[in-house]
Order: C-alpha cells, then structure tokens, then sequence
C-alpha cells in the first residue's frame, strides 16, 4: 500500500511538470551535443560512454558517430528492457534516442562557429563546462543519457557492486581503450574533461550553495543560541541527543545561516566555547522559517 502511494506521488510529480521536464530535456541534450561536436569529437577526447566509443570507432573503421551512438543506445536498450525491467528502462529511453539526433542536427556546427580547437587544453575546458552544464539539465530534469548509464545498472545488479564502481568499470575500459588508440596525452586531456563534467553536472542539479547549514554540540548552548539570535538574527533548532561514548545527555543546536556570514558563526563559537564541536555543510536549497 505505501509503495503504491509513493508511486503515485511520483507520477503527480512527472505529470506536473512535464513539459517544463520535457523542454530541460531538449535543452540539455542540445548543448551536450554542441560540445561534442564543438569541442569533444575534434581533439578525440574519450571520457567513456557511448559517445568515447563512437570516437574510437570513427578513427578505426571510420564510422559516423551520430548513427553509431543511436545503434549502441538501442541495443542497450533493448538489453535493458530484458535485465533491468520495463520501468527502469522507461527513464532511459528519450535520453538515449534524443542525444544522437541532436549530435547529427549539430554536425555541422563548426562551419558556424569558427572556434580554434588546436588548444587541447581550452578545449577540454570548455568542453567539460559546457558539456556538464548539458548533462546537468538531463540529470535535473529526470532522465538520463542512456548508454554506458544501462551498462553501470546492469553491472551493479549482477555483479553486486556499487553504481560507483561500475562506473569506474565501465569508463575505465573506455577511457584504457581510447589511451591505445589515441595516447596518453589524450587520456590525460579526457580525464580533465571527465572531472569538470562531474563538477557542474552536481553544480547544475544543486546549484551553487548561499547557505551554510552548523550542527554545534557545546556545553555553553545557551551562549551560543543566544549569540545567533541576537548578534546574528538567525533562528535555531535544538535537539536532544546522546553521545555514544559516554551515553550523557546533551543537546545539538543546529541552523542556517548565509555563507557570507558563516566566519562569523565560526569564530563565534570558537569564542565562546573553544572545546565546541560542531559540523558545517553546504545548504544548497532553504524554504520555510521565518
């Protein structure tokens, strides 16, 4: 029964914003398809995924990337469809259909845009940035791109191991397997432009953190929740809690302030308690409250 409820708030949640999701869809794919072809297939940049082994098959036999992206994604699919289930499948579908397409409709963006790709290190730059930002978009709007996203499910589930970890098996075949063909150089440039394409495919999901979020644990409590609500106008949460060394009673107050001011809720506790203990976290998103 409760399985049943939570999947009908998760079709509320699609059927709600559905075209909004549809349209960051679209959106995401474009640009990650223009900095393939801007930026990744020109200096053979092979991060993994299906688009690295588009790459490396277009230097061996010279195939096209665009069709031999959408021959892997639908084979992958339909690999899916038998190991991992219809409604897994479900969520991989427009991602790995759409991208390929829209790397075809951008084949020719370079006679457009005259941008001077011989600087690899640029290049990777920028086409990790932009395709993050693409990627980003993609992951916030629900899907996925597909491809190597299948290979790491399946890989997870019968072999027992983390999606982590599939990851890294997976990639790293295609990231080993792009070193022989193309270099080393090549796999270093590859391993910069993976990393930044991680770095703001998070930054785009949660979006750059304004807010600071303190777990404080003091025996001057009462000092320090005063200092916040006076000194620094800011509300705060207590909670009653044990230590697990000593099994005492103690309390943990815990709030939410601006980054900006997160020196001075710092160097405050540090004033009033220097044996304060207290963990600070990014809060990337803060409703409610007054």
């Amino acid at each position: 029964m409760k399985k049943e409820k939570s999947k009908n708030i998760v079709k509320q949640i699609y059927k709600k914003f559905r075209w909004k999701r549809y349209l960051q869809l679209l959106l995401g794919s474009f640009i990650f398809a223009l900095a393939f072809n801007l930026f990744i297939l020109p200096n053979n940049f092979v991060y993994g995924g299906v688009s690295g082994i588009s790459i490396i098959l277009q230097e061996l036999f010279g195939f096209e990337p665009s069709p031999t992206i959408m021959i892997i994604s639908v084979l992958l699919l339909i690999v899916s469809y038998f190991t991992l289930g219809k409604e897994k499948t479900a969520g991989s579908i427009m991602g790995s259909l759409l991208f390929p397409v829209m790397v075809d409709l951008t084949s020719n963006i370079r006679l457009y845009l005259d941008i001077d790709t011989s600087q690899m290190l640029l290049s990777a730059i920028f086409g990790g940035v932009v395709s993050g930002i693409g990627a980003g978009l993609i992951y916030k709007a629900g899907f996925t791109n597909g491809g190597t996203d299948i290979v790491n499910q399946i890989v997870s589930k019968y072999c027992k191991v983390s999606i982590g970890k599939a990851i890294m098996m997976s990639d790293g075949l295609i990231l080993l397997s792009g070193t022989f063909v193309f270099g080393i150089n090549n796999f270093m440039y590859a391993l910069i432009v993976l990393y930044i394409i991680s770095v703001l495919t998070d930054r785009v999901l949660l979006g750059i953190s304004d807010s600071k979020a303190f777990y404080i644990v003091t025996e001057k409590d009462n000092e320090v929740k005063e200092f916040v609500l006076d000194k620094l106008s800011h509300g705060v949460t207590i909670f009653e809690a044990r230590g697990g060394y000593e099994n005492k009673k103690q309390k943990v107050l815990f709030c939410v302030i601006p980054t900006k001011e997160y020196f001075k809720l710092k160097e405050g506790i540090s004033l009033i308690d220097d044996k304060a203990f207290f963990v600070v976290t990014d809060a990337y998103e803060v409703y409610g409250g007054e």
